[in-house]
């Protein structure tokens, strides 16, 4: 089976914030980003569409995929930063809580929200009801931290490695899975 991953395109909050599952709108410059998406999946055909359930996913995905469903599941968002949603980096990162979570962003949990090792485990019980279907190819609209923990799970990559790979707004990956 094949899961072509899609990150949503750029969104229109000011660099510097903090943003994880706060519903932010997307960018102006959504109409041209989608033209770009979508002439890398022009000739590409989905068994099944998902979505996380934040509006930059769903429209984008609902831009993209006009012939057929799509799901939408809370598994697929982003990492809950809790209190510090839409807060500036720079007071995250000055904070003594925010210090401890950099030391330890994989295993320590934001104030209010979750560790990347837990969205790593939502991202896992999403994979694991993916591969007990019988699908060949699936597109999943959804975030840089999601792509990221689908790199930990299915490319044995660590965090520190999955955070080094370069991520922009409306990329797409590609892993192949095999069934088991």
């Amino acid at each position: 089976m094949k899961l072509t991953l899609i990150r949503h395109t750029s969104v229109d909050v000011p660099k510097g914030i903090c943003y994880g599952i706060t519903d932010v709108p997307l960018a102006s410059s959504f109409p041209e980003e989608l033209k770009t998406v979508r002439q890398k999946l022009v000739y590409k055909k989905f068994d099944v569409v998902y979505s996380s359930p934040l509006k930059r996913c769903t429209s984008l995905a609902r831009e993209i995929i006009s012939d057929q469903p799509i799901h939408t599941d809370s598994r697929l968002t982003e990492l809950d930063f809790g209190d510090w949603e839409m807060a500036t980096w720079k007071s995250i990162y000055e904070s003594e809580a925010g210090k401890e979570w950099f030391a330890n962003y994989v295993n320590a949990r934001c104030p209010g929200g979750e560790s990347f090792i837990e969205l790593i485990n939502r991202g896992e019980s999403f994979l694991n009801e993916m591969k007990s279907k019988n699908l060949r190819n699936a597109a999943i609209f959804t975030h840089a931290g999601i792509i990221r923990a689908m790199m930990c799970l299915l490319q044995d990559k660590t965090p520190e490695e999955a955070f080094e790979t370069p991520l922009e707004y409306g990329k797409m990956i590609t892993f192949n899975l095999e069934h088991e």
